[in-house]
């Protein structure tokens, strides 16, 4: 019988990496879980407006579900998602971290109180070869965050290339942006029917971030 699986999804490429391998795995998809910040109106940490999301659902032809949640109960809400997953089938979590401990131990803390799988199809790999399997499998990543405490924000914009790698690891900054230099959008790859129509709009700056921000094209 196929497993089924739930991901977590940030929109990002390790994320997607990490749903595209489950997928060759031969597990079935019940849906993605996005955390979508309340206060500001669109996902943490890649900061996606809901009608993307939407469209990446659309695309993927798998359910995007909006965890709606404040900083206070993210935990919380994450796993009220889990448990929704669960109920409809899922048997494991999917998650596209790559080797740091405390991540991992947070979301298999999650995992363990619904009773969850934690899988972790990226893990121990290296970051630069994760990267260049991004662009090699032919996935879009457009870089839309950028730390600028730790990486210049003139890849703000840019597609995820071997010359914005460059540029990015010139700048001393971590080729995968694992510690957060940078986050992405991933709008087109193997795992889409189609590509995401999303236009990129003015650039804001928010706490030592500059965030590009979108909407649907």
């Amino acid at each position: 019988m196929t497993r089924k699986f739930v991901a977590s999804y940030s929109g990002g490429k390790d994320s997607m990496l990490a749903i595209h391998r489950a997928l060759q795995q031969g597990l079935e998809p019940v849906a993605l879980i996005t955390t979508y910040n309340t206060d500001k109106g669109r996902s943490w940490f890649h900061g996606i407006p809901e009608p993307v999301l939407k469209q990446v659902s659309d695309s993927l032809g798998i359910p995007v579900w909006l965890i709606r949640t404040d900083g206070q109960h993210y935990a919380h809400h994450f796993e009220q998602a889990l448990t929704t997953a669960k109920e409809q089938g899922a048997e494991i979590c999917v998650f596209g971290d790559i080797d740091i401990e405390e991540h991992r131990t947070w979301c298999r803390d999650r995992c363990d109180t619904v009773g969850l799988e934690a899988m972790f199809p990226l893990w121990g790999e290296s970051r630069l070869d994760l990267v260049h399997a991004v662009i090699q499998n032919g996935f879009t990543a457009t870089i839309t965050v950028v730390d600028t405490k730790r990486l210049t924000r003139a890849v703000l914009g840019h597609p995820l290339s071997t010359d914005t790698l460059a540029i990015i690891v010139e700048c001393g900054a971590d080729a995968c942006g694992e510690n957060g230099e940078y986050h992405t959008f991933v709008s087109d790859g193997p795992v889409f029917q189609h590509p995401i129509p999303v236009c990129f709009g003015e650039e804001i700056d928010e706490n030592g971030y500059a965030i590009l921000t979108m909407r649907t094209g």
